[in-house]
């Protein structure tokens, strides 16, 4: 594995993560939002990670058959985002005839968002962030230190 690679699967890790706390932060936004533009409460939504792969030619050097052969002909080069799931949960139903978007029994339909799931969602992305950036800091180290050992 060179170095580039490890920039692209740290860069990947680093995109993915931001997108979940952009995600994130917009459940924790429309936290109290009971009427968006297809007419219902704001529906908490969620990423869906997968391990994306590049192609080499290893395997082609060797004559294996089936899934050994599949896997020594692919490697695994970071993370991507395979969807962005929208969570189908009711929401809490509040009881406020005074609401402008309580329904005929007075009941107010609110997110399923819960704050301290999203607020814990947001340690953990915030934690892979950091993660992803010692992995280009690293990666970087040790292309600095082999210019200096070359250059020497």
């Amino acid at each position: 594995m060179g170095y580039m690679t490890a920039f692209q699967i740290g860069a990947s890790a680093l995109s993915a993560q931001r997108l979940r706390l952009d995600i994130i932060s917009n459940n924790i936004a429309n936290a109290e939002t009971t009427k968006t533009a297809s007419g219902g409460a704001y529906q908490r939504q969620d990423v869906e990670f997968g391990a994306s792969q590049q192609q080499t030619s290893f395997g082609n050097l060797m004559s294996f058959n089936g899934t050994m052969s599949d896997q020594m002909n692919s490697s695994l080069t970071g993370v991507k985002v395979n969807k962005i799931i929208t969570d189908t949960s009711p929401g809490t139903r509040v009881y406020d005839p005074t609401h402008p978007d309580a329904d005929a029994k007075g009941y107010v339909t609110y997110p399923n968002v819960n704050m301290v799931v999203e607020m814990t969602n947001m340690l953990s992305a915030s934690r892979s962030y950091e993660a992803g950036l010692s992995i280009v800091d690293a990666a970087k180290s040790m292309a600095l230190k082999a210019i200096d050992i070359g250059s020497a």
